[in-house]
């Protein structure tokens, strides 16, 4: 794999429509991959369709986290990046920053008690959402805001949500992967139209 010493806003996103996407690698280099099958979460679900399990139900209709967005996307993925095998590096913080910076990259968060307990980011782009990380400090934190962006998704009609490979976490809330080809085709679908990412 083909290592790479700069990288750039405009080039993440040039990779996306390429269907790939960059990793950080250890000696600060990036390298760019792509996943075959991709996991997505379908969006033309509807929204009481999203396999929320019981408990988690419960906690958001308790209101534990008060859910915000954009209000500190750096720290975001920086603690994301805070794990023993870790694909976020400063290329990696710097290009998704400028992102975040022109109106691309946005983070999903949930706050208790004036803190920071869990969230998530990635990019919105046309059509698209591309899921990148996320981390929780507090038991179902980030749960909670993958179930949000999932709400903002649906409500701005986004028609792809885009998140790379398929965890235990994501299958139970109804990811599926996909072939190349269909991916492509979903990801051709949501290039041509324009969509906003309105959290509220």
């Amino acid at each position: 794999m083909q290592e790479y010493f700069s990288l750039d806003w405009e080039q993440v996103l040039v990779g996306y429509l390429e269907g790939i996407f960059p990793m950080g690698n250890e000696n600060g280099s990036i390298s760019w991959y792509e996943a075959d099958p991709r996991a997505i979460i379908p969006v033309e679900l509807d929204e009481d369709n999203l396999k929320i399990p019981r408990s988690l139900r419960q906690v958001i209709s308790k209101d534990i986290f008060e859910i915000r967005h954009n209000s500190d996307f750096e720290t975001v993925i920086r603690h994301c990046a805070e794990r023993e095998f870790t694909w976020i590096n400063e290329l990696i913080i710097s290009a998704f920053s400028e992102l975040h910076q022109k109106g691309f990259g946005h983070s999903v968060e949930a706050w208790k008690d004036g803190k920071l307990a869990g969230g998530l980011y990635g990019i919105a782009f046309r059509g698209a959402f591309f899921g990148e990380s996320m981390f929780y400090k507090e038991n179902n934190a980030s749960k909670v805001c993958v179930v949000k962006l999932f709400e903002i998704l649906k409500r701005n009609n986004f028609l792809l949500f885009d998140i790379q490979m398929i965890t235990p976490h994501f299958k139970s809330l109804g990811a599926i992967e996909i072939g190349k080809e269909d991916y492509f085709e979903k990801l051709d679908q949501a290039m041509n139209v324009e969509r906003h990412f309105k959290f509220k």
